[in-house]
């Protein structure tokens, strides 16, 4: 069997474009992937994901996005389809921020970095988008510049180009166990009894990554967060740019939502908070009669046209976690021609466009410019979640 010069295990957003950068440096690139792509269980998965550049006070962050939606433009352009759609950006407060809450935090560093967001009231919230019609909110800032990404079409649209370029994707191919030679990993031993031999391993397993190296059980978790497709009656208040995504006091609620989707005809609408810890192995992942109860809470009080609307569709995303927040990216520190690329932590995919070189530069050893925060690192017990938009009670 062909040996590679890059193995990566994972075609979700973190596997598929580190692939795409790695083969345009002329490397022989393979990828291994347990089932169809998109997995229909990665996180990857799904009919949209947020693409904003608002991360409170984290300018690092609010940088990545910023190149990234230039790289978003590009693959529309490149791959003469709109998989994503700038349709904006509203963050809704129930109150009048302070200054150092998510919404303010973000518009202010916005500013400085030379956008325009708007500043609305309670009377122009509704006067503009009327769906938030209860007064349930105080204050908003839009951005235009930001939207969100049909996720699913977006790793088949880069899986297929990764295969023109050249790189291998072997579907139906677990990854079960690292085959290591004197200190140093040489492949991947799969569980339909596959053997891939590989000068440098790039693991992108996303909530399965602990469970091909335990030793970072202490430092990923797997939880599932409820996602909710509803069918609204009155589709005409959910189109754009009546509507547009959205995050709704999201901090101190975790629900964010999205605009009626151009192919699938539904509203999603999700919480990015703690949720559940799932074995992703032996749990099921299913919305609860809790999560469905607090849902329709949230659209009494929030979206009043759709809280009797059916819900078509649930399923519990599952994150890779890390205990700060920040993605986990860098070379093994004891085994040689191993990278891991893993804890999204429900913020990656925004970042698609610039993963791939980010994470490529990494498994060549060379430096990156944000590198340094996704280092292997030591977290404790008393570790804080950092990431401000994420709801954490």
């Amino acid at each position: 069997m062909k040996k590679y010069d890059f193995l990566i295990i994972g075609c979700g957003i973190f596997g598929v474009t580190t692939a795409i950068a790695l083969r345009r440096r002329q490397y022989r690139v393979g990828i291994l992937n347990p089932d169809t792509i998109p997995h229909p269980l990665a996180a990857s998965t799904d009919i949209s994901k947020v693409v904003r550049m608002e991360y409170g006070a984290d300018r690092e962050y609010m940088d990545m996005v910023e190149a990234a939606i230039d790289g978003w433009h590009a693959w529309n352009e490149q791959f003469g389809d709109t998989l994503y759609h700038e349709v904006g950006f509203l963050m809704l407060c129930r109150q009048t921020p302070g200054p150092e809450a998510f919404e303010m935090s973000s518009y202010h560093n916005l500013i400085r970095k030379g956008y325009q967001p708007e500043r609305l009231d309670a009377e122009a919230i509704r006067q503009r988008f009327h769906a938030f019609s209860t007064g349930n909110y105080s204050e908003a800032f839009f951005n235009p510049r930001a939207g969100f990404a049909e996720s699913g079409r977006v790793v088949n649209a880069l899986a297929a180009y990764a295969v023109e370029l050249g790189v291998d994707i072997h579907t139906g191919q677990t990854a079960d166990t690292l085959a290591q030679t004197g200190g140093r990993v040489t492949g991947v031993h799969t569980r339909e009894g596959g053997h891939f031999e590989a000068g440098h391993v790039v693991l992108c397993a996303g909530a399965y990554t602990q469970h091909l190296l335990p030793e970072l059980q202490p430092f990923l978790k797997s939880t599932g967060h409820p996602v909710f497709h509803l069918k609204p009656s009155r589709p005409e208040l959910f189109t754009t740019p009546g509507f547009t995504v959205f995050t709704a006091d999201i901090s101190n609620t975790g629900w964010y939502g999205f605009p009626l989707h151009p192919r699938e005809g539904v509203v999603k609408i999700a919480n990015h908070g703690i949720g559940l810890q799932i074995d992703p192995e032996r749990d099921r992942r299913v919305v609860t009669d809790e999560d469905t109860r607090q849902f329709r809470q949230f659209l009494r009080e929030s979206l009043p046209a759709l809280a009797d609307d059916p819900i078509v569709f649930t399923r519990r995303c599952l994150y890779s976690d890390t205990p700060d927040g920040h993605f986990w990216i860098d070379r093994h520190p004891a085994l040689e021609g191993l990278t891991v690329a893993a804890g999204g932590s429900g913020h990656a995919l925004k970042m698609g466009p610039v993963l791939g070189d980010l994470i490529a530069d990494t498994a060549e050893g060379q430096t990156h410019r944000w590198a340094t925060r996704h280092r292997w690192r030591a977290l404790g017990a008393d570790t804080k979640q950092v990431e401000e938009a994420r709801f954490k009670k």
